[in-house]
């Protein structure tokens, strides 16, 4: 069990991209707090988007310094391809494979999810998957 969040690429691409939102508020907090780990598959989708080298070489070093996850890889491949299948006969499709394979690793592992992506939101109607609590001073 880690003390950490993880983060999706659906806010990692939000906040390389400067762009202010709660997420990316969330993400700064959380980085700031040393409470973030991430994931290889997360590493791999935020890089394999960057077009320009020294961009993509400053990321990854970035990304790099944080702790990543260890998991069970072929268990936990079984257990996204069961999530999979399961959120099939409740009528919910999961566009993205690997969305499967993060939820499965949070699932497993207690860990929240930061995100801004509606599969998730929609595999947690369905599962123990805890979603990231934005805490919001407005309220």
């Amino acid at each position: 069990m880690t003390n950490g969040t993880i983060i999706d690429s659906s806010v990692w691409i939000d906040y390389f991209n400067n762009v202010i939102s709660d997420q990316t508020n969330a993400a700064d907090n959380l980085l700031e707090n040393r409470a973030v780990v991430i994931l290889p598959v997360i590493l791999q989708e935020i890089l394999q988007g960057i077009r320009k080298r020294e961009i993509f070489d400053s990321i990854k070093w970035l990304m790099l310094s944080l702790e990543f996850f260890q998991y069970k890889e072929i268990q936990t491949a079984i257990d996204a391809a069961s999530l999979y299948r399961f959120l099939k006969t409740k009528g919910v499709t999961i566009r993205k494979p690997n969305d499967c394979l993060i939820a499965a690793i949070c699932i497993n592992n207690s860990i929240p999810l930061l995100h801004k992506d509606k599969d998730f939101d929609n595999i947690a109607k369905h599962t123990s998957l805890k979603i990231y609590k934005i805490k919001n001073d407005k309220n």
